[in-house]
Order: C-alpha cells, then sequence, then structure tokens
C-alpha cells in the first residue's frame, strides 16, 4: 500500500476532506472492504471491530523506495517499527536487530505491501524465523519444499482452528512488548496441497532495499487503520478471532 499523493488512503482523505482515518481491509474467502471516516466499524454479527485496534507509529523512510525517484524524494510507502519477532511468545534468536532500522540510506526497516503476495524477509531473517517455527513444530513431519515456500509440513498432522491452522503464532513486536501484530495459522500457513501445509513467508534474498515486507496473505482478515492525521496504523490481528471476517462488513449498522 502506498502513501503517496497518488495513493488510495490520501486520494480518499482529499476527496472526503477527511484526512485522518482510512480504514482498509481484505478477505480470504470474499471481497474485502474499503471504507474512511471515524469508527466504530461494524462488522456482522453486530462486532465492533475498532475496539480491537492496537496502535503503532506509520514510520517515513527518508529515501525514496520506489523504482522511480526525484532526488531528495522521501519513501511513499508505508513503513512501520518492528523491534523483534517472536513464535509462541519465545523472541526468535540470531536476527541482526540492525536490519530492523531505517538507515540514512533508506535501507532495511518493515513496509506493508499487497503488491507481493506473502511476507517477504531478508535471507538472515528469514533463515532464523524458519528455523525458530520448524523447531516450534518438531512433532510434526516434514514434507518437501514447494516453491516458493521452504518449510512445509504434513497437512494431516496439524489440526485446524478457528483462527486457521493449529501451529505457533507469530508476533511482530513493535514499539513495545505489549504492541505486536500477531499472526495466527490462517495467516502465517498456506495450504499448497492436500498435503502439504508450508510456512506463508519467503526468503527476500541477502540485500533487499527493505528486509522485511509484509505481504497480502498475511493481511487477509486483518483490520487496518490507516491515521494519516495522527500517523499512526491501527491493526486488528485477525478478525477470525473474534468471530467475524473482513466480509461481514455491516452497512446498516455504519450508516
Amino acid at each position: 500500500m502506498r502513501s503517496g499523493h497518488n495513493s488510495l488512503p490520501p486520494q480518499l482523505a482529499a476527496t472526503y476532506n477527511d484526512p485522518s482515518q482510512i480504514p482498509l481491509s481484505r478477505s480470504a474467502s470474499a471481497d474485502g472492504v474499503i471504507f474512511f471516516g471515524d469508527e466504530p466499524y461494524t462488522l456482522l454479527p453486530g462486532i465492533d471491530v475498532s475496539k480491537s485496534l492496537i496502535y503503532t507509529p506509520l514510520l517515513v523512510n527518508p529515501v525514496c523506495t520506489a523504482g522511480t525517484c526525484t532526488s531528495g524524494e522521501k519513501s511513499a510507502e508505508y513503513f512501520v517499527g518492528v523491534r523483534s519477532i517472536k513464535i509462541n511468545d519465545k523472541v526468535v534468536p540470531n536476527i541482526n536487530t540492525s536490519l530492523l532500522e531505517i538507515d540514512s540510506n533508506g535501507v532495511g526497516g518493515t513496509k506493508l505491501s499487497t503488491v507481493i503476495p506473502y511476507t517477504a524477509m531478508e535471507t538472515s531473517i528469514y533463515k532464523a524465523v524458519s528455523v525458530a517455527f520448524a523447531a516450534s513444530l518438531a512433532e510434526v513431519t516434514r514434507v518437501p519444499a514447494v516453491p516458493p515456500f521452504e518449510v512445509c509440513f504434513n497437512a494431516s498432522e496439524i489440526g485446524s482452528t478457528r483462527v486457521g491452522p493449529a501451529v505457533p503464532q507469530i508476533d511482530l513486536v513493535m514499539q513495545s512488548e505489549s504492541v505486536y501484530w500477531r499472526i495466527f495459522g490462517a495467516n502465517s500457513m498456506v495450504q499448497v496441497s492436500d498435503e502439504a501445509l508450508c510456512l506463508a513467508f519467503v526468503d527476500g534474498g541477502a540485500n533487499p532495499r527493505t528486509s522485511i515486507v509484509v505481504g497480502g496473505h498475511q493481511m487477509e482478515d486483518n483490520l487496518l487503520q490507516f491515521d494519516l492525521a495522527a500517523s499512526r496504523l491501527g491493526f486488528s490481528s485477525s478478525l477470525l478471532f473474534r468471530q467475524t471476517t473482513c466480509a461481514n462488513f455491516n452497512f446498516t449498522s455504519n450508516a
């Protein structure tokens, strides 16, 4: 999702004279919804999901990360400050945390993107996360990799919950230990065949411009509120946990 003047949230803000809140959502099973303005954001069956939003600052990369930029132009993409990654409440070891910061050349950090389908991580971060995740599922049989996914498991050995496959949760920890984007099985796994469930993260290479790019699969059935006036992102984590989806927008209650 781009945050420049030509991107969707600023265009809507200008059109409707409301520069503050542009919530976006997408659903895995059906069309999602985009709406603007203040909460409540009510989804069927009468759930105000704005009450579950957690906030983190939207960061500005001082260097443009687009393919074509003018000299001195800042990035027009949404960045957030991930400080660490946890799996089952345990910090993933061996992550070079300097890669999580945006340096003076605009390299590093974490951005949001609906352009890529699956979250891409710099190679060393990806290896640390995938090793820790596989270790947490050591009792489940590994099966051959299915490109672009490297870590795959026997699907018949993994149970199901209301938030997807019963696998360890992955937390992207933001500005404090109490602010984290929790990724449940519905967003961390992808079923590539009847036999295989794979970790839905990919190796983004050894020297990417951005260390972590959060992709579309990880945003499915998550409500994201881009509060442009306050320069902050509100995120819900999976709405499946609250027994609703982004496709359940209640136009009557939000009128």
